[in-house]
């Protein structure tokens, strides 16, 4: 009885480690505006300083690469920088840029 109940505890751990947090909206939309605000390249560490509430580093993580997929951000050995455009600005920009 004491070793199948040790076997129940071993396999439930493992599934528990397996387990992957996901982060809320909130977090996700927190960390688009400060990226936005920043305007510049800023490192992941000066992200984590930025930010208005801590976050796991592996949460964060996981967003940057959220954001990075849907093409919102650029991830360089410099650090991080906030890419995307809107379309409304995107119609501005043609309608203002040169024709060649």
């Amino acid at each position: 009885m004491f070793i199948y109940q040790l076997d129940i505890s071993i396999i439930m751990k493992a599934a528990q480690t397996q387990i992957m947090h996901s982060p809320t909206l909130d977090t996700v939309l927190m960390v688009e505006r400060t990226l936005q605000d920043a305007k510049e390249v800023i490192k992941v560490a000066e992200l984590k300083r930025r930010l208005p509430r801590k976050v796991m580093h592996q949460t964060l993580m996981r967003i940057l690469n959220y954001l990075q997929a849907s093409g919102k951000i650029l991830i360089t050995t410099r650090g991080v920088v906030w890419t995307y455009t809107p379309p409304e600005m995107m119609e501005k920009l043609k309608k203002g840029g040169l024709e060649l």
